[in-house]
């Protein structure tokens, strides 16, 4: 069998990747490239693009430890093409391969570019637990979509806080005890901070080179670019923050942008993290007795949960969806929203952490910048444009769906359903 080139993704940093256990280290060869088409499809934070760069060529050193033959183009490359397919055609050529093996990306628009190379074998994205066939014939013919049947489908499926064929407990949700409000005199842990070494160092570098006017300040920069330092900063928030995550999930204080959040969705959406594993070692804290109920059912719930869901209606209403507009909202986005110059102070506050942190826990996006983009009536399209570019944890395929279906009711649809929102329809329009 010849060679093939295997392509690797900035957000599929995964030593289990589909596309690598389909490959044969002796005569395949990765490739890697860091490609302006996809840095600025969006104007990306500037910490989110050190973050991917950075995470990026450690994961190359990584495969190339692990004995993978690994082509890496940086940005500054001056043979760069600047897209995807043509890093792909020069690899092609350099090496006299004719096939490319490459797991499905995690957005849409460039699937349907992928789809369109000659001789690309595209795999499943394995990383996953509901498979997106799986997803839409679930969901096809349902009155309405609830998250939690699904989640419920997803704890059985993979035995999560099961007794039995009974939920731990005796009830599949706690979020009725994860509403407490934080007093400020609580102590909070905040999440490790990792020294950028030299790789990451030109990374930054590069980004305040070529990226001097986009959004968000570059230092200081502490977010973890390697599989050990993710794993750790998990590990610190599983013995530091979890036990006091539930109860405070829903909590925003002053001055403290973390509280007891795990701050590793940009390690888990990047590959650095596994999912399941993650909510394993979560269980096990909780039937060791170190963590209440409700702390472990809330964070399990947000990954194979909320996190599997919102998955699923991406791809299930793919294409067209990001342009959804049930309510008709036409006003711009506010000039503030890149500033945060506003005399409202929640909007101020949350605007000014998302700037110098590129985070912002779950209460903060959807209660404030995107409950006040509702209620203005603001173009969904342009507040999924915003919230794709400035956090480090956001691509489209997880961020789109919150957006117009979550926070914004541009699909048409309210869910997942409660008391006081009632269960409709998904739109397809």
């Amino acid at each position: 069998m010849s060679g093939r080139l295997i392509l690797i993704l900035g957000d599929q940093l995964s030593p289990g990747l589909s596309s690598l256990t389909a490959g044969d280290k002796a005569a395949d060869r990765v490739l890697m490239a860091e490609v302006m088409a996809e840095a600025s499809y969006v104007p990306h934070h500037r910490k989110k693009l050190a973050f991917v760069f950075a995470a990026m060529r450690h994961f190359a050193q990584e495969l190339r430890g692990a004995g993978w033959q690994v082509d890496y183009v940086t940005l500054d490359d001056p043979a760069n093409t600047g897209s995807l397919g043509g890093e792909v055609r020069r690899a092609m050529e350099r090496h006299g391969l004719a096939h490319v093996l490459a797991t499905e990306p995690g957005e849409w628009r460039l699937l349907e570019e992928m789809r369109g190379w000659p001789d690309a074998e595209l795999l499943p994205d394995t990383r996953f637990l509901a498979d997106r066939a799986g997803f839409a014939a679930w969901a096809e013919g349902r009155k309405g979509l609830r998250m939690e049947h699904f989640y419920r489908l997803m704890r059985r499926k993979t035995g999560l806080l099961m007794d039995g064929a009974e939920p731990a407990g005796g009830r599949w949700n706690f979020d009725a005890e994860n509403r407490a409000r934080a007093a400020p005199d609580l102590l909070m842990p905040q999440p490790p901070r990792f020294a950028p070494d030299a790789i990451t160092a030109e990374a930054l570098d590069m980004v305040a080179r070529r990226f001097p006017g986009n959004f968000g300040t570059l230092e200081p920069f502490w977010f973890a670019v390697t599989r050990a330092d993710a794993e750790a900063a998990f590990a610190h928030f599983v013995r530091h923050a979890l036990p006091r995550f539930g109860t405070y999930q829903d909590a925003m204080l002053s001055g403290q942008p973390f509280l007891y959040h795990a701050v590793v969705a940009q390690y888990l959406n990047a590959g650095l993290l596994d999912p399941l594993a993650l909510c394993r070692a979560v269980e096990a804290e909780w039937r060791e007795g170190r963590v209440p109920l409700n702390s472990a059912e809330g964070f399990i719930r947000q990954i194979i949960g909320w996190r599997e869901f919102v998955r699923g209606i991406y791809w299930w209403q793919m294409p067209g969806y990001e342009r959804s507009n049930a309510l008709d909202a036409r006003r711009p986005l506010p000039a503030f929203y890149w500033t945060a110059d506003t005399q409202l102070a929640c909007l101020r506050a949350c605007i000014a952490q998302t700037r110098d942190e590129a985070y912002a826990h779950h209460i903060q996006r959807l209660m404030v910048t995107g409950n006040f983009a509702l209620l203005a009536g603001i173009d969904p399209h342009a507040l999924h444009e915003w919230y794709l570019s400035v956090y480090a944890d956001a691509y489209e395929w997880v961020e789109l769906p919150n957006t117009v279906g979550m926070s914004q009711f541009a699909d048409g649809a309210c869910w997942p359903a409660s008391p006081m929102r009632p269960a409709a329809p998904i739109s397809t329009g």
